[in-house]
């Protein structure tokens, strides 16, 4: 796994099945491609979304099943994403912990939940080292990509 992804221990037991993390993905997607704020976001940087779904699939299965069918580096393409704040990073992780009440599985959730929090975190953490929030200096940390970006 890449180092830019969070550092929670996989259980020996998975959280979910990989049934849950399809859903899980392409759920979240679905709804952060309609979103107002986020959708064009995706949708100017993402050409083929099947494969960027599909790498998604590996990527959480890989966290919370650990499957290791992920071993990519994500944040370098995200941190090519210009015009990011605080309000956009809330607005994604509120929609990921619709998605994950919206499963049922509340084991899912706790694990999902956790490492969307820290990613979110780390992502905004760089980007401020990288000097890309000059207009936006903080990402208080409350609960609130892309091919050519994940």
């Amino acid at each position: 796994m890449s180092s830019s992804q969070p550092n929670h221990p996989v259980s020996a037991s998975p959280c979910c099945t990989e049934e849950e993390v399809v859903e899980l993905v392409n759920r979240f997607y679905a709804l952060v491609r309609q979103d107002p704020e986020l959708g064009p976001i995706f949708e100017q940087r993402i050409d083929d979304w099947d494969a960027h779904l599909s790498i998604l699939v590996g990527f959480w299965s890989t966290l919370l099943r650990g499957t290791r069918r992920f071993n990519g580096a994500p944040m370098p393409k995200h941190m090519a994403l210009p015009g990011l704040n605080p309000p956009l990073f809330h607005r994604w992780l509120a929609l990921f912990g619709q998605i994950t009440t919206e499963l049922g599985n509340p084991a899912l959730k706790s694990q999902a939940d956790a490492h969307a929090k820290s990613m979110a975190e780390r992502f905004w953490q760089r980007y401020r080292v990288q000097g890309y929030d000059i207009l936006n200096p903080a990402f208080p940390p409350a609960s609130s990509k892309r091919e050519k970006s994940a």
